[in-house]
């Protein structure tokens, strides 16, 4: 079974912490002191960002790599 998060337009996201609806849009990220863009799902009302596996696993821990052997 593939546990990869698939987003498709008919998923309907709704906040953790206060049950808001998520919304795609540019989140800013921090890591060691450098800061960078994604477009992540974000809750609407409280700003509680959705991290997927995909961005987790992949992109963030790339650059969490390379950071690190700086």
């Amino acid at each position: 079974m593939n546990n990869t998060l698939k987003l498709t337009q008919k998923t309907q996201w709704k906040c953790g912490k206060c049950g808001g609806d998520l919304q795609r849009g540019l989140v800013k990220a921090s890591y060691l002191g450098n800061d960078f863009e994604v477009e992540e799902l974000k809750c609407v009302n409280c700003g509680l960002v959705l991290i997927d596996e995909e961005l987790a696993l992949g992109k963030m821990f790339e650059v969490e790599q390379s950071l690190e052997d700086k």
